[in-house]
């Protein structure tokens, strides 16, 4: 009996000495790589951060929110793709260029009965403009940009006129986007992309005598930009 007690516990001692080596093991295995001579080696993905470059290109799912008609209560909540581009000729200031899509439902106009339901629109947008950044270091940057150009408006209402539904007619119109993008960056030349944005249109409605109406909305898009590598 003293003999199995004794045989147990060396096994027991055993088996903690197996474990605790084989916990130090997996831990050294899984710890930052070192040196011949023991020393940590710092990895910093963000070393290699730079705001000297001429272009970069961005990428991101859009959403939009507008009204189709200047007497349509009910929103159209869009969504789409925001596809930007700049060209930097100093450090705070660049060019940059954006075009967006948006493809939606929206409600029905009050100006008669509804004939239609749930009808699609769809705007695009096409603007350029001055970008300035603002605050930055390598983690991240804010940058503002005022952006102007034109407007496309389709209401896909097929052979219903869209004075029937109090729909803005199909249109090419006049338009501005002011806001900016909040950046993240992930490497040397990734960069994750939050942009804010009001957007303000000008259409015209079908009537006599004409109408046109201003109308300013909220648009926000989520993406990747990419830092190219050309310096200035």
């Amino acid at each position: 009996m003293r003999i199995s007690v004794k045989l147990s516990f060396t096994l027991a001692l055993a088996a903690l000495l197996a474990l605790s080596t084989g916990t130090r093991a997996q831990a050294q295995s899984t710890a930052a790589p070192t040196a011949g001579n023991g020393t940590y080696i710092a990895s910093d993905p963000l070393s290699g951060v730079r705001y000297d470059n001429r272009y970069d290109l961005s990428l991101g799912m859009a959403y939009d929110h507008m009204k189709a008609g200047a007497n349509v209560l009910q929103g159209a909540n869009l969504g789409g793709l925001d596809l930007s581009g700049s060209y930097w000729f100093s450090k705070h200031w660049a060019v940059e260029g954006s075009g967006r899509g948006y493809l939606g439902s929206s409600g029905a106009g009050t100006a008669s009965p509804s004939v239609v339901h749930g009808p699609f629109v769809s705007q695009y947008l096409f603007v350029a403009g001055p970008e300035w950044l603002g605050p930055h270091n390598k983690h991240g940057a804010l940058i503002a940009h005022a952006l102007f150009g034109g407007s496309y408006f389709d209401a896909h209402l097929g052979n219903v006129p869209p004075a029937t539904e109090n729909f803005y007619y199909n249109q090419v119109a006049p338009a501005a986007i002011i806001g900016g993008h909040m950046d993240l960056n992930r490497s040397a030349h990734w960069v994750f992309r939050i942009t804010p944005d009001a957007v303000m249109t000008h259409y015209s409605m079908p009537s006599t005598p004409a109408y046109s109406q201003y109308d300013v909305n909220f648009a926000i898009s989520v993406g990747v930009e990419y830092k190219l590598n050309k310096k200035r």
